[in-house]
C-alpha cells in the first residue's frame, strides 16, 4: 500500500489559496525553534534567549514586508481580524460584502458594502464608518481591491482601514492600512501562526498578557521563526503564475467556460471558473479522481452545499454559482499541471454539452 507521501507525488495540487506546502527553509526554521523549548516570557536565561529569538523573528517579518510599525503575532489571519474588529477604538464597522467568513464571524453586525459585478467596492461607498474592513485580494475570485485609494478617502474622513492580506502578503505590496491581517500558511510558512500589523497601537484596546499586552498565551516561537523564513524566500514564481493562469483561462473559455470577474484586476495566483451544467461538487469529485486537487471557493465553506456569499454579492444567480470552482497556483505549479487540468475540464464540459443536447 502506498503511503500518503507517495500518493501525493502522483497528484496535482491546485488549491494553494486554501494552504500551500511549507517551504524547506520554513520547515528548518521551525525545527530550529523547537530546539529552543523555553517560554519567551520567562525571566531566566533560557527564557531570555527565546525572547531574543522571538523579537528577531518579529523584526525579520517586518523587514520582509517593509512594515515600520507594530506587529502582534497571532494564530492566523482569523484571530488577527478578530482582534482588530473586537478591540479597535472605533465605532461603526463597515465591511465589503465579499469578505472572508472569518471577518463576519468576528463582526456579525458590521454593515456590508455592495460590490460591482466584478467584485470591486465603489470608492464613494466606503465613507460613513469608523472602521472599514476590506480584503486586499478576495480568496475566492482573486479580485484586487483598490485599497490605497480607499485608504486616502478614509484617512481624510478620520476613519481606520483594516485590510485582510492573507492572500496577498508576500506577493503584492502591503496597502496603506491601519490594521493588516496576515497568515503564514498561505505563503509557505507553518500553519498556526499569523500576525496583526498595527500602524498605531493607541488605536487598539490592550488586554494584558503577552504580545506587548495585546494577546494572551505563550508565544509560538518555532512558528514565528518559520513565518519569517517563509517571507524571506524569493517570490519570482508569482510572475510565472500569471502566464500559467492566462494559458489556462484561454483554454477554458475556448471550451465554453466562463472566468469569474475576468475584466477585474486579479492576483495571478487565484482564478474562479464556471462550467455550465456541472455542479461544483461533481467537478471536485471528478478532478479528485483524476488526481487533481481544486476547491469550490473558500476552504472554510467549500464543504457546504449552498453557494458562498461572494458570488451572490457579485450578482451571480444561485444555479450558476453552484457550478463555479476555484483554481489556485503555487511555487511548484507547472505548465504540465495546467495541461492536465484543462484536459479533465474539457472532457467534463463536453460530456455536459452532450447531455444537454
Amino acid at each position: 500500500m502506498q503511503s500518503f507521501g507517495q500518493r501525493a507525488l502522483n497528484r496535482i495540487y491546485l488549491d494553494h489559496a486554501a494552504t500551500t506546502p511549507v517551504l524547506p527553509a520554513a520547515r528548518q526554521a521551525v525545527a530550529d525553534g523547537l530546539a529552543r523549548w523555553a517560554n519567551p516570557s520567562s525571566p531566566h536565561a533560557e527564557g531570555r534567549a527565546a525572547r531574543a529569538a522571538l523579537e528577531e523573528a518579529r523584526a525579520r517579518v517586518k523587514a520582509a514586508l517593509g512594515w515600520d510599525h507594530a506587529l502582534i503575532f497571532t494564530s492566523g489571519a482569523s484571530e488577527a481580524l478578530a482582534i482588530a474588529l473586537g478591540r479597535a477604538k472605533a465605532g461603526r464597522r463597515l465591511a465589503s460584502s465579499v469578505e472572508h467568513d472569518a471577518l463576519f464571524r468576528a463582526a456579525p453586525d458590521a454593515a456590508r458594502l455592495a460590490v460591482s459585478a466584478d467584485g470591486a467596492v465603489a470608492l464613494e461607498d466606503v465613507e460613513g464608518g469608523d472602521l472599514v474592513a476590506i480584503q486586499s485580494v478576495n480568496n475566492e475570485t482573486g479580485v484586487i481591491q483598490p485599497l490605497d485609494d480607499i485608504a486616502v478617502r478614509l484617512r481624510g474622513a478620520g476613519a481606520l482601514l483594516l485590510a485582510d492580506c492573507a492572500q496577498s502578503a508576500g506577493k503584492l505590496p502591503l496597502p496603506d492600512a491601519d490594521f493588516i491581517a496576515l497568515s503564514a500558511h498561505k505563503l509557505g510558512g507553518p500553519p498556526g501562526i499569523g500576525a496583526l500589523l498595527v500602524r498605531d497601537l493607541a488605536a487598539l484596546e490592550a488586554t494584558g498578557g503577552q504580545e506587548q499586552g495585546y494577546r494572551t498565551g505563550t508565544e509560538n516561537l518555532p512558528a514565528a521563526l518559520g513565518f519569517a523564513a517563509a517571507l524571506e524566500e524569493r517570490r519570482g514564481w508569482v510572475a510565472r503564475a500569471a502566464e500559467l493562469r492566462d494559458h489556462l483561462e484561454r483554454a477554458l473559455v475556448a471550451g465554453g467556460g466562463e472566468v469569474v470577474a475576468a475584466s477585474a484586476p486579479r492576483i495571478p495566483t487565484i482564478g474562479a471558473y464556471h462550467m455550465p451544467g456541472v455542479p461544483a461538487a461533481s467537478q471536485l469529485i471528478q478532478f479528485d479522481l483524476a488526481g487533481i486537487a481544486v476547491s469550490a471557493g473558500s476552504a472554510c465553506s467549500s464543504g457546504s452545499v449552498k453557494p458562498g456569499h461572494v458570488l451572490s454579492a457579485m450578482g451571480w444567480p444561485e444555479e450558476k454559482a453552484r457550478e463555479v470552482i476555484r483554481v489556485s497556483f503555487g511555487a511548484a505549479t507547472t505548465r504540465a499541471d495546467i495541461y492536465a487540468f484543462v484536459n479533465v475540464w474539457t472532457r467534463l464540459a463536453a460530456e455536459a454539452r452532450r447531455r444537454a443536447a
